[in-house]
């Protein structure tokens, strides 16, 4: 496969206000995953998932457990996600995913950062055919044939693997991705995931140059500062080094 993907790690909020931005999004990620899903991590493996990674983030602990008491007790807000597709800065491509209780507000707040920016927002499809919906796991280690083994055994539909500077990186559908996590986990004991994702990878990349470089940075400022987006996925590449 060999395309560069974005990891949350490399947006990590560098002030206290980004940070607990961070914790509130990942707050009402894991609020909605265990209100879908159940509360119990070792039931619902989505959650497992997203609760390891928010560990990793350094979100603390006591942000996880109110979200999952939240979702236990049945009430609190009735979020749904709600996803936005469009052309940014350059002609790149876009794709917002969102959580929001109020559509009409986060609509209206995502199609601003848009038109400010000068760029267009588009209809349900207009730019997600051109992204692969991956999960992709990354970690250390040289075996890729027991990790391919361990995934086929667990009929487990992997799209690539790629071994490389002691890495290894699984890529699967994103409906794939509890199944794959555990088959990895099952197979490989003590493993430490260094990526575990759900991604959306570009097909294609456009070049951001010029004037276009200061809109599309205010572009992503303007969207990741909303308290409905989630996560901001593009294909644009910025004075030839990839965005991650």
């Amino acid at each position: 496969m060999g395309r560069a993907y974005q990891n949350r790690k490399d947006s990590m909020a560098k002030t206290a206000a980004a940070k607990t931005k961070v914790y509130s999004k990942y707050g009402r990620e894991i609020y909605v995953c265990a209100k879908s899903g159940g509360p119990d991590p070792d039931s619902n493996l989505s959650l497992r998932g997203l609760i390891d990674r928010a560990k990793k983030d350094q979100v603390p602990a006591h942000v996880i457990e109110k979200a999952i008491e939240k979702a236990q007790g049945g009430a609190g807000e009735d979020f749904s996600p709600a996803r936005y597709e469009g052309f940014g800065p350059g002609n790149c491509m876009a794709i917002v995913d969102c959580l929001t209780d109020n559509p009409n507000r986060t609509f209206g707040d995502v199609r601003l950062a848009f038109t400010k920016t000068k760029c267009k927002i588009g209809t349900q499809g207009s730019v997600s055919h051109m992204f692969d919906h991956c999960a992709i796991f990354g970690f250390r280690g040289d075996d890729e044939e027991a990790a391919l083994e361990a995934l086929m055994m667990a009929d487990v539909d992997v799209t690539d693997i790629e071994h490389e500077d002691g890495m290894i990186t699984v890529f699967a559908p994103h409906t794939e991705y509890a199944k794959a996590r555990q088959a990895l986990q099952e197979a490989f004991e003590g493993l430490e995931f260094e990526v575990d994702e759900i991604q959306f990878l570009p097909q294609t990349t456009t070049t951001i140059e010029g004037d276009d470089i200061g809109l599309f940075e205010k572009f992503m400022d303007m969207l990741n500062d909303l308290d409905d987006v989630q996560n901001v996925y593009h294909n644009a590449v910025i004075a030839d080094v990839q965005e991650q």
